[in-house]
């Protein structure tokens, strides 16, 4: 990335220099006050437009997925690694992790049965397993679902400690940790009459159900913080539902309903918090010029679509996967690259153009269990995300980030789909991701620079201006 010799950016270079300053320059003026902020507050993250903010300066992000940090924060015996993984995550620039805000039924459950918690129980002095009775209802309250909710309440404060967002997905498309399935398990046990697990996105019960839940985690008071959720910056964002897909409605016409729904019920709790979708970004019905960029057909018949679905009034950004190696073939080939730059700038035109607002590519990556993989595949398949990435930022478009699926600590090999990155054991790849880190924060800290050109951060600068891109 980094191998050829410094430039002087003075010298026969100076012209190219010169715009590059230019560009930081007049990006800049869009957002800065000129003000310089050694420690700058953890305030919340916003949107002014096609980019993200944090207190009206630029907020570019790179970062990570690790979906199962409240299920190990819960057990003493596992809470170590999700301290160890923020650690790791901080220690190469990381900025923002997505995680499950979820897991309906079964093991460890968050959710055990549908309902509404009250939050006086979780502060209750009684002994745990003790039931609470008001005025409106019957509380259980549970052992386990205390301490998932307190490991969520030590997933969030960890992540601070650590100066890592979180995103917080409050559902899944798929039957892991519950999911929609879950809730139209509880459904038909309460006597309903359902056909599908997409009457998830249209029964009055159910979405009552979900609304209970989203409530719950929205207004909950963090045990070790005693700071309400919704009111947290260090919540990045919500995420109604990882990768949402209906079936049975081509159209897009029920879940868009569905979005539009509860994208509101969310606002109506929580206004400071950004809100996205969790899409995959999959062209649908209303844009017919745009499905030639989708990875095959059947990505514009699973009911979601990309273009209508973030025009949704209460949404915030727009979210895209990439996952070439599941949608294209599952073999290695070049052919994975050329379609990830241009599923990438596609997402990103739509995203300036159509939405005027940031687009994260929220999960990327690919399996080792691929046929063909070996690593260098992987760092160029991360680099092709970065430099697309860099090619947006540079001219202020709309590409917001990345977050990459997906980061473990050693110890945590049983569980890797072959997704998983162990910084400690890919020294390359490391390398990479703590580059762009050190890119995304240069460009988020150029406000500084415009009115103080002598400041410590200038070593930074001229790393950034020198290193390949």
């Amino acid at each position: 990335m980094n191998s050829h010799k410094e430039k002087n950016i003075f010298s026969s270079h100076s012209v190219e220099a010169f715009l590059w300053i230019l560009i930081v320059l007049l990006n800049c003026t869009r957002f800065c006050n000129c003000e310089e902020l050694e420690d700058e507050e953890w305030a919340m993250v916003g949107r002014k437009g096609s980019q993200f903010v944090v207190n009206s300066r630029p907020f570019y992000v790179n970062g990570f997925n690790t979906y199962w940090l409240m299920i190990f924060a819960v057990d003493a015996s596992t809470r170590g690694k999700v301290s160890e993984i923020f650690q790791q995550a901080s220690s190469v620039g990381l900025s923002v992790c997505r995680t499950w805000a979820f897991n309906d039924g079964g093991w460890r459950a968050l959710q055990k049965s549908p309902g509404v918690y009250d939050e006086d129980v979780f502060k209750d002095d009684r002994p745990l397993g003790e039931g609470f009775i008001n005025s409106n209802q019957l509380v259980i309250l549970d052992l386990d679902v205390l301490w998932m909710l307190q490991g969520l309440d030590f997933v969030i404060s960890e992540a601070k400690r650590y100066k890592i967002r979180l995103i917080l997905s409050l559902s899944n498309n798929w039957e892991a940790y519950g999911g929609k399935a879950q809730y139209v398990k509880w459904g038909r046990s309460a006597g309903l009459n359902l056909t599908s697990d997409d009457d998830f996105f249209s029964d009055p019960t159910l979405k009552g159900y979900f609304k209970s839940h989203i409530k719950t985690v929205l207004t909950r008071v963090n045990s070790f913080t005693n700071v309400t959720y919704k009111d947290d910056p260090t919540i990045f964002a919500w995420e109604l539902m990882n990768e949402p897909r209906c079936l049975s409605d081509p159209s897009g016409d029920q879940f868009q309903a569905w979005v539009e729904e509860i994208s509101m019920y969310v606002k109506s709790i929580d206004q400071a918090h950004l809100l996205e979708i969790g899409s995959e970004g999959f062209y649908g019905p209303s844009s017919p010029d745009k499905v030639q960029f989708n990875p095959n057909t059947f990505a514009q018949q699973i009911g979601t679509d990309f273009l209508r679905n973030h025009k949704a009034f209460a949404i915030d950004f727009a979210s895209a996967h990439i996952y070439a190696d599941t949608w294209i073939s599952s073999a290695i080939s070049d052919a994975h690259l050329q379609f990830t730059k241009t599923w990438m700038e596609s997402h990103i035109n739509d995203a300036e153009n159509a939405l005027n607002m940031p687009i994260l590519f929220s999960e990327f990556g690919v399996s080792s269990k691929d046929g063909g993989y070996n690593d260098s595949f992987r760092d160029t398949l991360i680099n092709t995300v970065y430099s697309t990435l860099l090619s947006s930022i540079k001219k202020g478009g709309g590409g917001g980030g990345s977050l990459l699926w997906q980061l473990f600590p050693v110890g945590t090999e049983y569980m890797d789909d072959g997704y998983a990155v162990f910084l400690s054991k890919s020294p390359s790849t490391a390398t990479i991701i703590s580059l762009q880190s050190k890119r995304m924060d240069t460009f988020n800290s150029l406000c500084s620079w415009r009115c103080h050109w002598g400041c410590k951060k200038k070593k930074e600068f001229e790393l950034f201006m020198h290193a390949e891109m």
